[in-house]
């Protein structure tokens, strides 16, 4: 099933018309960078422009991908887009080609989505060939100048890149602050995550729950994503053991694919004896089974160790979902704590603490009330605005 569809609303805009390139993950990769191109791309096209993606033939080297696959296997492509599959990430004459193709067609500029410094050589050596045209420029929209997995050449990597750029934009007060240590450049811009609008409409609880084959008048708490070490999912199982939780009979849904060795997490679980208490379904989720999930759960949960932003966050909110978040990186800026969800310390007392007083205070009415009214700040049209707004601080400079 295909949802993009649903983004046809004409969007404001400040330039007339400009053809623009996006550089980054789109189908048939998986995802959700993929899935962000996707809507920002159909976003320009709908406030006026001539926009595509340039995304990848080969994205990683199949021994440093930890899932399953990297491609969606619906064979479905999303409507109204035009994506090119193009840039191989670890073939530098690749890169000088790709390079030469997007100089040739001069694009107005180009956004590069830049989430990992394995990314810099091949980006970077692309955006510095395009530029020769001396007509295009090039904006990063940075998701993570400092990653969170540290690796020897991250910092090289992640200069070569940044240098090659004209602006950056960011979805994170943290990552705007983390740029400091690569560039004094101005033309640097934050703007808020937009909503993921592509998978579909909320369905009730109660039905959510029958296709799930969950218990209609169950609690449930929904992790979302793939799983790694920095996204805490051990502080939520931790927090799952308190024995306040056990007996207000709270299950854990783990929806999400594996990214590393599952042996730690099932420790954890023998540990404080967990598995009658989670709904585990650690493989990949489909975009067209995506709104089960949300729409199933009562809170939306993300226990992070480290963070930048996060799109699950996002995903929550379109959803009319509350979100329990760690303060971590630019998680905190998004929720209201006590209005909108809770924003509490990385361990598990104080998360658990939360999930109590969620369920024995009634809190759900009142924070799904100010969640639908705080979701409205999150609209595409401000990401293609900010977007706008940047490009022409980089030309009138």
């Amino acid at each position: 099933m295909n949802f993009y569809i649903c983004m046809v609303l004409p969007l404001s805009k400040i330039l007339e018309q400009k053809k623009i390139f996006i550089l980054g993950p789109a189908w048939p990769l998986r995802g959700g960078l993929a899935t962000f191109d996707e809507l920002l791309c159909l976003s320009l096209n709908s406030a006026g422009h001539d926009a595509r993606i340039i995304s990848f033939s080969l994205q990683y080297p199949n021994f440093l991908f930890p899932g399953t696959t990297q491609f969606d296997e619906s064979g479905e492509s999303p409507e109204g887009i035009r994506i090119e599959t193009k840039i191989n990430s670890v073939n530098p004459f690749n890169w000088i080609a790709v390079g030469n193709y997007i100089k040739k067609e001069q694009p107005d500029f180009i956004l590069i989505r830049y989430w990992l410094p394995f990314m810099g050589p091949s980006l970077g050596t692309i955006a510095k060939r395009a530029k020769k045209n001396k007509k295009t420029k090039i904006i990063a929209i940075v998701d993570n100048a400092i990653p969170h997995e540290k690796r020897i050449g991250d910092s090289m990597f992640s200069s070569y890149f940044i240098k090659n750029c004209d602006g950056y934009l960011t979805m994170s007060q943290k990552v705007l602050t983390d740029l400091e240590q690569f560039t004094k450049s101005e033309n640097k811009l934050f703007t808020e995550h937009p909503l993921y609008t592509s998978f579909g409409e909320a369905v009730q609880k109660t039905e959510a729950r029958k296709i799930l084959q969950l218990e209609e008048s169950g609690k449930y708490l929904l992790f979302f994503g793939f799983i790694r070490r920095y996204k805490g999912l051990d502080l939520l199982l931790e927090a799952m053991a308190d024995e306040r939780i056990k007996k207000l009979g709270v299950k854990l849904i783990v929806a999400g694919e594996y990214y590393e060795d599952s042996k730690y997490y099932e420790e954890i679980v023998a540990r404080f004896e967990l598995k009658n208490r989670l709904v585990l379904k650690t493989d990949f989720i489909p975009n067209e089974e995506v709104r089960w999930y949300f729409s199933a759960c009562d809170l939306v949960t993300q226990t992070y160790h480290t963070a930048t932003q996060s799109g699950v966050t996002k995903i929550a909110m379109q959803f009319n979902k509350p979100s329990l978040v760690t303060n971590v990186g630019g998680l905190g800026e998004i929720i209201l704590h006590g209005k909108s969800g809770y924003v509490v310390e990385p361990n598990a007392k104080t998360i658990a603490d939360s999930i109590v007083d969620y369920y024995e205070n009634n809190r759900e009415k009142h924070f799904v009330e100010t969640t639908i009214e705080e979701k409205k700040k999150y609209g595409w049209d401000v990401m293609v605005e900010s977007i706008e707004t940047l490009y022409r601080k980089i030309i009138e400079n």
